[in-house]
């Protein structure tokens, strides 16, 4: 992974700044497959994923059409910005009413998602431990599942809600092997034993 750090302004994520930060990440020449982000402010550049990785999301993926209303859709490709925390993220997966990721552009305000899912990587993992956390949560998206293989040697599988003052309650934390239950309006049990251990 590369990064290409831009002095913040006060007030991330608003003004000339933002643009600006916007613009780089849109001109950033990545090779194919790689997921061009800004995280905290810096654009950083993400090698494609493992097949691993791939596998979990298309498991979570196939699980989640099974308890979703019709009118929603599972992105795996579009950007949720979170311009107050000077981010613009690609999660691995983000449900959300398929009339807001309808029409021009490839991003939605994250304050439209439903569940936001990331799936670590071992190389960037605390990006999605610390900056998307606080990010979702600051944008106050419902649920945000993170998916941990590379937690100290422990696959986990951790559920973050409720979000309130940019901070996200941990709802459960459990395992590879162990069940997860996403809540209503998802009404989701997740065995966890059946995403692939890198």
């Amino acid at each position: 992974m590369s990064a290409l750090t831009v002095d913040p302004a006060p007030g991330p994520g608003q003004g000339q700044e933002w643009d600006d930060l916007v613009r780089i990440r849109e001109e950033t020449d990545a090779p194919e497959g790689c997921k061009v982000e800004i995280i905290e402010g810096i654009v950083t550049v993400s090698p494609p994923p493992s097949k691993d990785h791939n596998t979990t999301a298309e498991l979570l993926q196939r699980r989640l059409y099974s308890v979703i209303p019709e009118e929603w859709g599972i992105y795996q490709t579009l950007g949720v910005s979170v311009p107050a925390r000077a981010g613009l993220y690609i999660p691995d997966l983000v449900v959300v009413p398929r009339a807001v990721a309808t029409g021009p552009g490839n991003n939605v305000p994250a304050e439209e998602a439903l569940l936001v899912v990331e799936i670590t990587s071992q190389h960037n993992a605390n990006h999605d431990r610390i900056g998307k956390v606080r990010g979702y949560a600051k944008a106050a998206v419902p649920l945000f599942l993170l998916l941990d293989p590379w937690h100290s040697g422990r696959p986990t599988a951790t559920l973050y809600g409720e979000p309130e003052d940019g901070t996200y309650r941990q709802l459960a934390t459990v395992e590879y092997g162990d069940k997860l239950t996403l809540p209503e309006p998802f009404g989701l049990h997740l065995d966890t034993g059946i995403f692939p251990v890198s």
